[in-house]
């Protein structure tokens, strides 16, 4: 081979060789740019279950509110056809024009106080949840869930960020995050705490751990002895209970959905007293 082939073969070789340089980057860079925008992907269906949930979460609100409203309007149509009727026929009776009047406006005044109540709660039970999300993080965020229904805080943790693995000890994991929740308690102290564990429907094979509802009763109470004896919130306002497998969120034919079952919920509640009280004190409709 002349030295002016041998040259060519050199160039050929050394051009493949620049070629295949370039392939593998253009083709590292094109997974790079496929990972970030997967991430993206992720996060934006993420940010949108999250925006579905509360506006499913506020849906439900205002449902009862609206029928708490229908139930007072239909309580004032009767006592105002009761007063007509009394009106109509007051040669006839003993009935005591008066006295119904006071009653309407008993009636009135005792359902614009049961309103107030119940939007004064509504508006804790937000504040209470925006403060909470604010004060998380957005790892904590994918695995604890924080709803307002029907007045009540639910604030749902994953198992596996809660626990060590098949069992119902607390991880140092979970740490940071009860503590978040502890501050968010101890700052409204006129609400009760129901620990709820819940399970999937899998056996459990641990020794001296008998089945689903032994293991959902145990992690309960860990929550709640750590609540007390790590973060110093009162035993009284507490709660720990169990639900085993019985209280399901999705099918547990699925990994997927076995883990979405395997919770822990933390049920934040007004005190019932002051409901009570207002129930006591209803006036009389007759």
């Amino acid at each position: 081979m002349n030295k002016k082939n041998l040259f060519m073969v050199v160039l050929a070789v050394a051009a493949l060789t620049l070629s295949s340089c370039a392939s593998k980057k253009e083709l590292a860079n094109c997974q790079t740019e496929n990972k970030s925008l997967t991430e993206k992907l992720q996060d934006a269906r993420e940010d949108l279950a999250a925006k579905n949930t509360r506006i499913t979460s506020l849906e439900e609100q205002m449902r009862g509110m609206q029928q708490a409203l229908k139930a007072a309007e239909e309580k004032y149509a009767k006592l105002q056809e009761s007063l007509d009727r009394s009106l109509t026929n007051a040669s006839q009776n003993n009935i005591s024009i008066e006295k119904l009047v006071d009653q309407i406006n008993e009636s009135n005044q005792y359902i614009r106080h049961l309103v107030e109540v119940k939007s004064k709660s509504d508006s804790l039970n937000m504040v209470l949840q925006n403060n909470l999300l604010r004060s998380l993080s957005n790892d904590e965020k994918k695995e604890v869930d924080v709803q307002v229904l029907k007045g009540v805080v639910y604030i749902s943790l994953a198992d596996n960020m809660l626990y060590k693995s098949g069992s119902y000890e607390i991880n140092d994991r979970a740490s940071a995050t009860l503590s978040k929740i502890a501050k968010i308690i101890m700052d409204y102290k006129d609400y009760d705490v129901l620990i709820e564990g819940n399970t999937d429907d899998v056996p459990i094979t641990r020794q001296n751990i008998r089945n689903n509802w032994d293991l959902s009763c145990l992690r309960a109470s860990s929550v709640v002895q750590a609540l007390q004896n790590n973060y110093g919130v009162d035993p009284k306002r507490l709660t720990a209970g169990g639900r085993g497998e019985y209280n399901p969120l999705t099918t547990n034919t699925t990994e997927v959905g076995r883990q979405r079952n395997r919770r822990t919920q933390i049920i934040i509640t007004p005190k019932l007293d002051q409901f009570m009280d207002l129930i006591d004190h209803a006036p009389d409709g007759e």
